[in-house]
C-alpha cells in the first residue's frame, strides 16, 4: 500500500489511540481499495491535520500512521466523493435461493466447521460453500501450503495440495443443521464429490436432507490421492454429465458444477454438466502449478519429507486467467443463460465488480480470507454499495453483464487507430525508466534528454503500445487519441 509496511493487524493497536475515528480501519481500506468511502464523511479535512500523531506510539513497526491517513485523503477526496446517503440493494440469488450479498466463502478450509461458518454469517458472509463432503478416507500431508510473494511480502499467488473435508458424513450433516437452525437466512452450499454414480446421488441426497440450499459439484480439486475423482471427472464431459445426472437423482435443489480450468476449452464440461442437470456453473477452482524450488535443498514447495507435488494456485495472480473463464462462460448461448458464481483471485470490491460486470452472478472467497481474515466482508460489502452508489445505480444486478460485449474476438479488434503517449512534465521525475522499456523491450520511439533528463516521443516510431505508460512509476504518461490510416497488405 504505497510505502506504508502497516501490517493490517489483528485488534490494532493504533485501534484506540484516536478519539476521532479508528485509524487501523482506515489503513486496512486503503489495502482493500475502499478508502475512499471510508473518509468521504470528512470533506472539510480530517482531524489528522492538527494532530500530534500520538496512534503512531502505539504501532509495533512503527508505521507513520498520520502521515500516511492524511496521504490517503489528499488523494482520495474530491468533489465526486460523497458520503451514501440512499442503502444500495447488493442482494442476488443463486436459482432462486436468495443471497443478501454476492459474497460467498468458497469450498476450503475457510468454510470448514461449525464455528468458522457461524462466524463468517454473523460477520456478514451471506453464504458458504462448505469444504468438500465425500464418503473417502482423506489423510492429508503437511505442510501444505507454499504461495508466491509481492514486494510488501503480501501473497501474489498460492498453492495448496490440500483435499476434501476429514470430518465424518454424520459429522458435516449436523454441521449443517446446527448451522440452518442459527442462521435460517444465511445460503449453505453443500460442496461433494463421489467416486461413482450411486455416490454422488447418495451425498446430493444426504445434504438436501440436512438442509443445504445449493449442491455444488466437485469436478476440479487437482489435489485428489485418490484417482478418477476431482479434476479427473472435470476433464471429461461424458463423466461431468453422468454425474451430474446422479446426483440429478438425489435432490430438486439447484446444482452448481464447479469447473477446472486446467482444461483446453472450459466451456465443454460446463454444456455437459448443463445437459446433465445442472443449474449453473461455478468457475474456477485453482490451477494446476509449481511455486518454486528451493536451491538450497533443490526441492519444491511445499516440501513434505523431501517430496513435492503439482497443487493448486489460487490468489490475485490467477485473477486475469479466471476473468478469461467468466467471459467464455457468460458469452456461450447454453452456459450464459445459467447462473455462473466465480471464484479466482477476487480480494477486493473493485476484484468483485470485475466479475459481475462480465458475468457472474455470485462471487467465492477464499484466498484472501486465508491471508486477512473474515473481516474483508466489511471491505468487500460498503466498497460494492459505495460504488454502485457514486455511479447512480440502485441493485448490483445492474451492473451483471455490463462489460460483456466489450470483449471481442481478436479479429474484431479496430486497428486503425493510435493512442500516442503525453509526457506530464509536472509529474515526470526523470527516471528514464520509459525509455529503458521502449528501447529495449519496445519500438525505440523515446529519445532522452540527458542534461534535462526528461524523455521525448519520436511520433514516427511510436505504434501506441503503451508500454510506457505501464512501467512509469508515477503515472506521469498519459495518452491522446490520433486516427491514422492502415495500410491493408492488398494496397502492398
Amino acid at each position: 500500500m504505497d510505502n506504508c509496511k502497516c501490517m493490517i493487524c489483528h485488534d490494532a493497536p493504533c485501534r484506540t489511540a484516536c478519539d476521532c475515528f479508528d485509524p487501523a480501519r482506515v489503513l486496512r481500506a486503503k489495502r482493500f481499495e475502499n478508502e475512499g468511502y471510508i473518509l468521504s464523511e470528512y470533506q472539510e479535512g480530517i482531524p489528522c491535520k492538527d494532530c500530534d500523531g500520538h496512534c503512531k506510539a502505539d504501532c509495533p513497526i512503527d508505521v507513520p500512521i498520520k502521515e500516511t491517513i492524511c496521504d490517503i485523503y489528499d488523494k482520495t477526496m474530491s468533489p465526486e466523493i460523497l458520503p451514501m446517503k440512499e442503502e444500495v440493494d447488493i442482494s442476488c440469488d443463486i436459482c432462486g435461493v436468495k443471497l443478501e450479498n454476492p459474497f460467498i466463502l468458497a469450498s476450503s478450509v475457510v468454510a470448514s466447521t461449525f464455528e468458522m461458518c457461524d462466524k463468517a454469517f454473523s460477520m456478514g458472509w451471506a453464504g458458504v460453500a462448505y469444504k468438500t463432503i465425500c464418503l473417502m478416507d482423506i489423510h492429508e500431508a503437511s505442510p501444505r501450503f507454499s504461495v508466491t510473494k509481492n514486494s510488501d511480502g503480501s501473497f501474489a499467488g498460492f498453492k495448496n495440495i490440500e483435499q476434501l473435508s476429514d470430518h465424518s458424513l454424520e459429522e458435516n450433516m449436523e454441521i449443517f443443521r446446527r448451522l440452518k437452525a442459527k442462521h435460517p437466512t444465511k445460503v449453505i452450499i453443500a460442496s461433494i464429490m463421489g467416486r461413482n454414480e450411486g455416490e454422488w446421488e447418495y451425498l446430493s441426497r444426504a445434504v438436501t436432507e440436512a438442509g443445504a440450499d445449493v449442491v455444488e459439484l466437485n469436478f476440479s480439486c487437482p489435489n485428489m490421492e485418490a484417482k478418477g475423482v476431482g479434476v479427473d471427472i472435470g476433464q471429461v464431459p461424458e463423466l461431468c454429465k453422468r454425474f451430474t445426472a446422479a446426483a440429478r437423482r438425489g435432490t430438486n435443489l439447484p446444482i452448481l458444477a464447479k469447473m477446472t480450468p486446467n482444461i483446453t476449452d472450459i466451456r465443454v464440461p460446463a454444456r455437459a454438466s448443463i445437459e446433465g442437470g445442472a443449474d449453473g456453473i461455478a468457475a474456477i477452482n485453482t490451477i494446476k502449478s509449481i511455486t518454486g524450488v528451493n536451491l538450497d535443498t533443490l526441492v519444491a514447495a511445499p516440501s513434505v519429507h523431501g517430496k513435492a507435488s503439482i497443487g493448486g494456485y489460487s490468489g490475485r495472480a490467477v485473477k486475469p486467467i479466471a476473468l478469461r473463464y467468466i467471459s467464455e462462460l457468460s458469452s456461450d448461448e447454453v452456459v450464459g443463460a445459467t447462473h455462473i458464481s466465480g471464484i479466482g483471485g477476487i480480494y477486493s470490491w473493485h476484484d468483485a465488480c470485475e466479475f459481475l460486470t462480465l458475468g457472474a452472478r455470485s462471487l467465492q472467497v477464499a484466498t484472501a480470507v486465508m491471508e486477512y481474515g473474515y473481516r474483508i466482508i466489511d471491505d468487500l460489502v460498503t466498497g460494492l454499495k459505495y460504488f454502485l452508489y457514486q455511479r447512480g445505480y440502485n441493485s448490483v444486478s445492474e451492473i451483471i453483464n455490463a462489460a460483456s460485449d466489450s470483449v471481442v474476438d481478436t479479429s474484431d479488434i479496430e486497428r486503425d487507430t493510435i493512442l500516442f503517449p503525453v509526457f506530464d512534465a509536472k509529474k515526470c521525475t526523470g527516471c528514464g525508466r520509459c525509455y529503458l522499456s521502449c528501447a529495449d523491450g519496445g519500438h525505440q520511439a523515446i529519445k532522452f534528454d540527458e542534461s534535462t533528463r526528461r524523455p521525448k516521443l519520436d511520433g514516427a516510431k511510436c505504434v501506441g503500445c503503451h508500454l510506457c505508460l505501464l512501467v512509469c512509476p508515477n503515472g506521469a504518461i498519459k495518452y491522446a487519441r490520433r486516427r491514422i490510416d492502415s495500410v491493408k497488405k492488398d494496397d502492398k
